[in-house]
């Protein structure tokens, strides 16, 4: 592209202020242009540093912007990115994708209407690590089953554990779509949620049905003191266990990645990714069967 990309940063949290917003400013291909948030302060404290305009309102911010980029939760980000979507704004989104099926399939329905380029930040799925496992899962095939395990204290201390939804929600919302996504790519589609519980210390274990006869198991909690936190991927077949290691690569490097993609995206006019609007409403479905399955409605 002849020219930075101008973002729009809507968010505050330590999410913002530790991924989105350096790496906006940071990338030679974007400008951080500004930051709204529902704490003006708070969005003033992440601006200046970086140059950006600290906007009073969401529609002062799509006025100055070409894209816009959501650290969220995901009943606001729902909302407001359909606004920005209206407004012809490309998209940079967190997951889950919106509240619930509706507000994703509005969002994807006027994101595919006007042609717009949109990326999911599943963090994970922009390592060279995870393309390299996943490329050589899909050469060998033959995998009939995965599992994961996804044990943290993550809302038991730390920089996000004042996170009202992620307190709520727990582990099926934040970490779940990451671990879906994982076990979906590599397995295949999810195409059926075979038994979801959720009990004491938000622990959740979730049994999938993939497209072609796979399955999968899922145990994750944000709520157990484990130090360092557990994190096992991995799929078996014919070919033997292929687990996916722990990663080199940061947040901050696979955002980047993204970022990468996103401006390529923009540049060729296309606008179909693996993990674009279209992926986060497929990850959408399967929590929301998983969240009245379990017996509980997020």
């Amino acid at each position: 592209m002849d020219e930075q990309l101008k973002i729009g940063l809507v968010g505050a949290g330590p999410w913002a202020r530790a991924v989105h917003a350096p790496g906006i400013a940071d990338h030679p291909g974007t400008r951080l242009a500004a930051v709204w948030a529902r704490r003006r302060d708070a969005a003033k404290d992440l601006a200046e540093p970086h140059g950006a305009l600290t906007a009073d309102s969401f529609d002062e911010l799509l006025s100055t912007v070409d894209a816009v980029a959501f650290a969220v939760p995901p009943a606001i980000q729902g909302d407001l990115a359909l606004q920005a979507a209206r407004a012809g704004k490309h998209l940079v989104l967190e997951k889950p994708l919106a509240a619930n099926v509706e507000q994703a399939q509005r969002l994807v329905e006027e994101v595919t209407e006007r042609g717009l380029a949109s990326l999911l930040l599943l963090t994970r799925r922009y390592s060279p690590e995870v393309r390299d496992w996943l490329a050589g899962l899909h050469k060998l095939g033959g995998w009939t089953g995965g599992s994961v395990r996804w044990l943290t204290g993550a809302v038991l201390g730390g920089p996000y554990s004042a996170s009202p939804w992620r307190q709520t929600d727990g582990a099926v919302l934040d970490i779940g779509p990451h671990a879906i996504d994982l076990l979906d790519a590599a397995l295949g589609p999810v195409e059926q949620v075979i038994a979801a519980h959720r009990g004491p210390d938000d622990l959740c274990h979730l049994v999938l049905g993939h497209e072609g006869g796979a399955s999968s198991t899922l145990t994750l909690s944000l709520r157990l003191p484990i130090q360092p936190s557990v994190v096992d991927i991995a799929v078996y077949g014919q070919h033997g266990h292929r687990a996916l290691g722990s990663g080199e690569f940061s947040a901050q490097d696979c955002f980047t990645a993204l970022l990468d993609e996103f401006l390529a995206l923009i540049d060729c006019g296309r606008t179909e990714h693996p993990c674009d609007v279209r992926r986060g409403l497929h990850l959408q479905r399967v929590l929301d069967e998983i969240t009245h399955r379990a017996g509980w409605v997020a």
